[in-house]
């Protein structure tokens, strides 16, 4: 099966404002790191706007929104509050994740078939409002169905267990999890979705996944911003970019 089209590359932007954070005051600013991520060819910016703030502030969606050329990628919780922010703001995309206080970063895929009438009312407001909705979910055909049946238009299928599987050298885990990523991404794409991949990925773990027919985004956060303290962050995310390229071939 020939792609179905060009492969675009999200630029995550979370781990700019973390380090901010953890220091107080303005720097490194992650508007900034927005811009330099345009200008290196990106075709997106995630932000992830959790109900802690551990790391994007309300303010930088107020700027992303303000100075992007791109879309913004607004990942959120499926709360009250974040269906608020989303609505004043109306994104291009939203993304539902699930989100823990006690995690470092997202641990999981979404339970959707779980909460499938829940999930069903909170994103119909927002595909009312123009957003595109997608849900964050596991390589699994029950949480794929079930988001399919509540509008969902996207899904992003969480490549975090692939990607610690190959730096672990767990290599028959690996081959496993990126079998499921294979099959899935080929599910969803029958039920009409539009499929992304998403969570750990790498210069070397990435090339397998961008070589799936049926993936149309990749999105790509921390491993670009470490990246970047050693090579700039424009030649990290040229890099990602030409590796995801050759592999789409």
């Amino acid at each position: 099966m020939k792609p179905l089209g060009p492969l675009r590359l999200g630029v995550n932007i979370d781990h700019v404002a973390t380090v901010r954070n953890a220091r107080g005051g303005d720097t490194p600013d992650p508007l900034r790191a927005a811009r330099i991520a345009q200008e290196a060819g990106c075709d997106g910016i995630t932000a992830h706007l959790r109900e802690d703030r551990r790391h994007i502030s309300d303010a930088d969606i107020e700027g992303l929104m303000d100075m992007l050329s791109v879309p913004l990628n607004f990942e959120m919780a499926a709360t009250d509050e974040m269906q608020k922010i989303a609505l004043r703001h109306r994104p291009h995309a939203v993304c539902i994740v699930p989100e823990k206080r006690e995690e470092r970063t997202t641990e999981g895929g979404l339970e959707v078939a779980r909460e499938e009438n829940k999930l069903a009312h909170f994103i119909a407001p927002l595909r009312e409002a123009g957003c595109r909705v997608s849900i964050f979910i596991a390589a699994d055909k029950r949480q794929i169905e079930a988001a399919h049946r509540i509008g969902a238009q996207v899904i992003e299928l969480h490549s975090g267990a692939y990607c610690d599987a190959h730096h672990e050298g767990r290599f028959d885990d690996r081959d496993r999890e990126l079998e499921a990523l294979r099959e899935m991404s080929g599910f969803a794409h029958g039920l009409g979705l539009e499929v992304h991949v998403g969570h750990g990925l790498t210069y070397e773990t990435v090339q397998p996944v961008a070589a799936f027919p049926e993936v149309m985004e990749l999105n790509i956060g921390h491993f670009l911003i470490g990246e970047a303290i050693f090579r700039g962050l424009q030649p990290a995310i040229v890099e990602m970019r030409r590796l995801m390229e050759d592999a789409r071939g």
